[in-house]
């Protein structure tokens, strides 16, 4: 692996039950996986999703098709699902289900949650990115700077593509109102300090604004230990369905005007921030998805797991073959790289008729890392998750190994 350390041979991860994981069984919960023909290694853009995920939905659909306020079996099932979603979601970000704000998916609820924070802004006040930032953190800012005259200032990154802190500790002052930044980048897989970032907002003044998406399919969160003002999520991203959630911090938002109908409830404190009818079906495929993640062990189990995959993988990867960004301490198990001589589509799709699914891209909408990427046109994306197994990691790391070699 060309300008990385990797050991002499890939550590032993054989066991189908590794990191008091059983593997064979939670698969068994997939229809996705299990013939076991095709390895998803594009977990970065989305996970396959456990058959009890997709019944509750359609459970849903069958028995609580209704609305809030029948007084009737529909609309109390309709009552109950929401409750249970805003229990889950908070149980799995570490904080209270009152806190809890529901969209149709991140980017659209980060929209809707940036204009709500901002009233009052104008110019003079800033907000702070990073270039490490999926567009998704980003484009509602630059959009509010067109609108209303608000300053968006990027923080940059060192050489091997971690946040450059003492850059982002140059650019805080008086004017920094919301400092915005991803936990883990969608591109590459960077771990950021996040706690040490928001108490350098909280020091300056401003809030902090977090893109947890990639994060959170990863890695356990406590939003309380946090102290983030805001943190935005994906469940397509850990094996539920296609929908946003986020956490806003109750003293952040009891100052907050919220834009909605003036009938809706304002109460518990999330709802104000939550437009229209909820997509109920979805919020029950939501509570049964943190109901799977919970009958593993939790986020903290199969982080575990996912390391060693990610060892496995690390130590395996043949010369011949970049990977871009940090070290493996330094990143959750997402890989951007690219073989020597092979096009990065070209790798993409030579996998995919060996049964492997990676993706190949240029930025993966971190688009502000375009210009500072160091290849010119596209790079393949790796993206393990609790559901792949080693076999599948030694799958790939051979397919790898054998384009390097010309084959």
């Amino acid at each position: 692996m060309d300008n990385e350390t990797k050991g002499t041979r890939p550590m032993a991860v054989g066991s189908r039950r590794d990191a008091g994981l059983d593997v064979d069984a939670l698969r068994a919960r997939f229809a996705s996986l299990r013939d076991g023909a095709f390895a998803y290694f594009d977990a970065a853009g989305g996970s396959q999703v456990p058959d009890e995920v997709g019944e509750a939905i359609a459970r849903a659909l069958r028995e609580a098709s209704g609305n809030l306020g029948a007084p009737y079996a529909t609309g109390r099932r309709v009552e109950a699902i929401l409750a249970e979603a805003k229990a889950a979601a908070g149980r799995f970000l570490g904080g209270s289900g009152d806190d809890i704000v529901f969209g149709a998916n991140m980017t659209s609820l980060n929209f809707v949650l940036s204009r709500t924070a901002t009233r009052g802004f104008g110019p003079g006040d800033e907000v702070l990115v990073t270039r490490l930032d999926h567009d998704a953190n980003v484009a509602p800012w630059l959009e509010l700077a067109e609108d209303i005259g608000i300053t968006v200032t990027f923080v940059d990154v060192t050489d091997d593509y971690r946040l450059d802190y003492d850059d982002l500790e140059r650019k805080l002052s008086e004017r920094t109102r919301i400092v915005a930044f991803p936990w883990a980048s969608n591109a590459m897989g960077t771990r950021i300090d996040a706690p040490r970032v928001c108490r350098l907002a909280r020091e300056a003044g401003a809030l902090s604004w977090v893109d947890a998406v990639h994060y959170a399919a990863h890695e356990p969160i406590d939003v309380a230990a946090l102290g983030a003002d805001v943190l935005l999520c994906s469940p397509y991203k850990f094996c539920g369905p296609h929908m946003g959630v986020a956490h806003v911090r109750p003293e952040t938002a009891e100052g907050w005007r919220p834009y909605k109908v003036r009938p809706a409830p304002t109460e518990p404190l999330g709802r104000r921030f939550e437009t229209g009818t909820s997509p109920y079906e979805q919020l029950a495929g939501l509570s049964a998805t943190v109901a799977y993640l919970d009958s593993l062990g939790g986020m903290s189990a199969l982080s575990a797991y996912e390391q060693e995959l990610a060892r496995r993988l690390w130590d395996a990867l043949p010369d011949g073959v970049t990977v871009y960004g940090p070290g493996l301490a330094e990143r959750v198990p997402t890989f951007l790289l690219n073989v020597e001589g092979v096009p990065a589509r070209q790798v993409a799709e030579r996998l995919a008729e060996q049964g492997i699914g990676v993706w190949h891209h240029t930025h993966y909408y971190a688009a502000g890392l375009a210009d500072r990427l160091p290849y010119p046109d596209e790079a393949v994306r790796l993206g393990l998750i609790h559901y792949n197994t080693a076999a599948e990691v030694d799958r790939l790391t051979a397919a790898l190994g054998e384009l390097a070699a010309g084959g």
